[in-house]
């Protein structure tokens, strides 16, 4: 759907103004219903600078910490939204981890493939067994916070987007596979997103190509579907090899040279934003390129990414273990303090290997804005990976809250 495009601006850009909007057309024709696009950075008057100077101040050193944003206002008038957009250095062919964020789109897929059973018995609350036939595959046969103690795909979705359970997409990647992700993910547009790992689960790639037999099961104990052992040929790996940092630590061992992603998960900044907006706004896309998931379902996704841990009774969860801000970055970062009511942000986001991400779709009810913001940051100063040194709590979550805080704002004042 989208042709590779990069878009590079820096607070003193020295890039001639009729390249920046030759390739903001270009890129406006490629983006779901684009009225404009324009460079974020001209958003910020003085004023604002003054009152956010670290989202300033990350601004202008953009290359050092990676960034890339995505701000879109949103209008609504009698037909379909219209969508203004405002980017930031976004470079679809610039790799960045993607981390918790691929967890969402697998978690719609999931809801998708269920449909595409045609099986009026199996359902997202259907008891789903997971087993192991290698000795790498671990099973999964009981879930303590349902109320038969039988794991679902709906509880792992609930834990996907509640608190960002890595469990649960796993679980989801091994019923899956491989090449129905990434089959589908074509097929919907995605062109620079590719899925190829389980989370937190060490694997060489080769066992990441194996998935393991799933049972569905009834009330009754009756076997309603049999998913057998899979595994595939075709290694999904990175194109270019991309490659992060200037070391790394490796089972304890400092590694003196970039670690390399070719194995690893990916997800392109505009591709990220646009499953927000699949699944938020799906009447922007060809009916092609929208997941095939009922009104029902969209709406649950939807309740989830806005549910805060607090608030759900199925899975609980303590506040003082996952305050409001938890998943939630653009706005409130790392505040510890409650979100108001009227305040919905649906969202997903991820945090992996020094990067900060988050898309959201953001509502406020009290003064009736909407808007969507995506963005990721890379915050490690020494450039060694997996040595958790990384500038997170100092930079990179007060400057999502930054971010969040001047885009409401803006919103605010174009109303």
């Amino acid at each position: 759907m989208r042709s590779a495009f990069i878009l590079f601006f820096t607070l003193f850009s020295a890039t001639p103004a009729n390249a920046i909007n030759n390739n903001l057309t270009d890129t406006c024709l490629q983006l779901a219903a684009a009225q404009r696009c324009q460079p974020f950075i001209k958003l910020l008057t003085a004023a604002d600078k003054q009152q956010f100077p670290l989202l300033a101040e990350t601004l202008q050193q953009a290359e050092r910490y990676q960034l890339q944003i995505i701000y879109t206002q949103v209008q609504r008038t009698d037909g379909l939204p219209k969508l203004n957009y405002y980017l930031f250095n976004v470079d679809e062919n610039r790799y960045f981890y993607p981390a918790s964020t691929v967890k969402l789109v697998v978690a719609a897929l999931a809801l998708q493939w269920l449909n595409q059973q045609q099986d009026p018995s199996l359902s997202a609350a259907t008891a789903m067994l997971t087993d192991s036939v290698r000795p790498l595959q671990t099973a999964a046969w009981q879930d303590d916070t349902t109320a038969n103690q039988l794991p679902n795909i709906a509880q792992y979705i609930r834990k996907i987007l509640l608190v960002s359970d890595n469990d649960g997409y796993n679980r989801l990647y091994e019923l899956l596979g491989q090449e129905y992700i990434n089959t589908e993910l074509k097929r919907l547009g995605l062109q620079h997103t590719v899925i190829n790992h389980r989370l937190s689960v060490p694997l060489p790639d080769e066992e990441n190509r194996h998935f393991n037999p799933v049972r569905f099961i009834a009330k009754d104990g009756r076997l309603v579907k049999s998913v057998p052992a899979r595994s595939i040929e075709q290694s999904y790996r990175n194109a270019g090899q991309p490659t992060l940092g200037a070391a790394y630590y490796a089972a304890g061992e400092l590694i003196r040279q970039p670690m390399d992603f070719t194995y690893k998960n990916r997800h392109s900044l505009i591709d990220y934003d646009g499953v927000i907006k699949r699944l938020v706004m799906p009447e922007l896309f060809a009916s092609t390129q929208q997941f095939t998931i009922t009104a029902e379902q969209r709406a649950f996704l939807l309740k989830y990414m806005a549910m805060l841990p607090r608030q759900s009774q199925s899975p609980r969860y303590d506040e003082n273990d996952y305050p409001d801000s938890y998943g939630k970055f653009v706005l409130y970062g790392g505040d510890k303090s409650r979100i108001p009511d009227h305040i919905k942000h649906h969202n997903k986001s991820g945090w992996a290997y020094g990067h900060i991400l988050d898309g959201v779709y953001l509502q406020d009810l009290q003064h009736d804005l909407e808007f969507f913001v995506t963005a990721v940051i890379y915050a490690n100063d020494n450039a060694t990976l997996n040595d958790d040194t990384y500038e997170i709590e100092q930079l990179s979550l007060p400057f999502m809250q930054q971010l969040g805080q001047f885009i409401h704002q803006l919103s605010l004042r174009q109303r």
